[in-house]
């Protein structure tokens, strides 16, 4: 050991670093201090987009132009590949399989004497409301006159568009590149796994309007989502009806990946093209809207519809539901 000379007993000494506080947890950056969205129809509160996610939606969609498909009869869709960057896509999945009050719709389907219980293969949750009415601080009133909406009017209670829904609607409804009116519905499919999926189906209904304009934005791992004509209806001796005699096109099959968007604008939907997403073999999540290493994303899918009800309500929110990772709100009618 060095010996020390007589003059480093004197000077100063190297003042200690001040000791930090390490428990405090840093601030998130990009934590939203705006208040959850509440409503009296919700069973929770439902938290605001993170900021990042805000800024995504805002400034960077979309990430790619459209390609317009109409290349077979009465077909007009808009392909974005992707709408979304994959990194706010995913991240936009992750916050809502978490924030968003999902439950499983169960109805009995009656055919002559007999009944089936049907148990719908995927989570689901709707928001919205028709073109007749509007929320105003939370309560819906006409559209024309501002009074208050009678309970009788809606066999179901309608849900307004929570804020974290809300920006994307908006975003959507700026690049759908229609004459028609906005959207105004928001149905949102939790597809949890490989058996979960949807069946060929017609959006058709009424409260739709006739020419209905349906976007659907992919979110998470890839699924197939595939489109056909309606099968051409015959009478009792097998013969075609007239007025089914319009061009058939071959099906149409796209795997659509996180963050991709497909919108079927109102002549797709009114001469009858359906549309499935398959729930087996590409994995995808889904966001869709409609007018008129090991991922946690592997297997799941959320589908957000936005469209345009011109009267009326989505048949499932008066169905008997059970609430996904909520107990506490379990078997209740939404």
């Amino acid at each position: 050991m060095a010996k020390r000379t007589l003059d480093s007993f004197f000077k100063p000494s190297t003042p200690k670093r001040t000791k930090l506080d390490t428990d405090a947890e840093p601030d998130d950056p990009n934590a939203n201090t705006k208040s959850p969205s509440e409503h009296p129809s919700y069973p929770i509160p439902i938290a605001q987009l993170p900021s990042h996610i805000e800024v995504s939606l805002e400034h960077g969609t979309p990430f790619k132009q459209a390609l317009e498909i109409n290349n077979q009869p009465h077909l007009d869709l808009l392909h974005f590949q992707p709408y979304l960057p994959r990194a706010t896509a995913n991240e936009l999945f992750k916050f809502l399989r978490r924030e968003l009050p999902f439950y499983r719709v169960r109805y009995t389907a009656r055919r002559g004497n007999v009944s089936t219980e049907i148990n719908t293969p995927r989570w689901t949750t709707v928001f919205g409301i028709d073109e007749t009415s509007v929320f105003t601080n939370g309560q819906a009133v006409d559209a024309q006159t501002g009074s208050p909406v009678s309970p009788s009017k809606y066999q179901c209670t309608p849900r307004p568009i929570p804020d974290c829904l809300e920006l994307l609607r908006k975003q959507v409804e700026a690049h759908a590149k229609d004459g028609e009116k906005g959207y105004n519905f928001c149905l949102v499919n939790y597809y949890a796994g490989g058996d979960d999926s949807i069946s060929f189906h017609s959006d058709d209904e009424r409260f739709l309007g006739s020419r209905p304009n349906i976007a659907s934005l992919s979110l998470g791992g890839e699924r197939d989502f595939l489109m056909k004509h309606k099968p051409v209806p015959v009478d009792n001796a097998g013969i075609s009806k007239p007025a089914a005699t319009v061009p058939v096109g071959r099906q149409i099959k796209m795997g659509l990946g996180s963050g991709d968007m497909v919108i079927m604008r109102g002549r797709r939907s009114r001469t009858g093209y359906t549309a499935y997403r398959s729930g087996r073999a590409i994995r995808r999540d889904g966001l869709t809207s409609r007018s008129g290493g090991r991922s946690c994303l592997r297997g799941r899918i959320i589908t957000i519809i936005i469209t345009s009800g011109v009267g009326g309500c989505i048949g499932g929110m008066r169905s008997v539901g059970k609430w996904l990772n909520r107990n506490s709100y379990a078997s209740i009618i939404v």
